[in-house]
């Protein structure tokens, strides 16, 4: 037997339901200013609607055999002030001990590769936080914008171009 470390694999998150009762403790808890008690999220229904295949909303799940490494979904709208602008990756979330070791440039990957599967031309995404992680990736920044009192950057990619690359 090797001692090589797991793949690391995505896969739809409706093929996988066993894991959302955990993604929901993760939002809650990374995200406690929404999905928390006091918030206006609901990350069990959130969860529920991202696990499908063949439409918008939907969300890949990054697997090392079978322990769950993070989360991300493809989703219609995000900044309601950009209504216009379809599809968005959202929702991206890595397991906080297994951050920098390129799960979520995967994950982030593996949603251009469902948006150009499904039929999009670009992707969107707005972050606060993962610049870097969006620029490696290829993306393109766009504008600076406030969304609920928070600076956020928004980039996009053209998919056709980021799945030809071999992402």
């Amino acid at each position: 037997m090797s001692n090589l470390p797991l793949q690391l694999r995505l896969a739809h998150l409706a093929d996988h339901p066993q894991y959302q009762p955990e993604l929901c403790r993760w939002f809650e808890t990374e995200w406690a200013d929404y999905y928390g008690p006091q918030g206006p999220g609901d990350a069990a229904a959130d969860l529920a609607a991202f696990a499908q295949r063949e439409r918008l909303p939907l969300a890949l799940i990054a697997l090392r055999g079978g322990e769950l490494c993070g989360i991300a979904a493809l989703k219609a709208e995000s900044i309601s002030s950009r209504r216009q602008l379809t599809p968005w990756a959202a929702a991206g979330l890595v397991r906080a001990d297994l951050r920098g070791q390129g799960i979520g440039a995967r994950l982030i990957a593996g949603l251009v590769a469902e948006a150009h599967r499904l039929g999009h031309a670009r992707l969107y995404c707005a972050t606060a936080g993962a610049h870097t992680l969006l620029r490696r990736g290829g993306w393109q920044w766009r504008e600076t914008l406030d969304h609920d009192g928070h600076v956020l950057g928004l980039y996009e990619i053209a998919t056709a171009s980021a799945s030809a690359s071999g992402d």
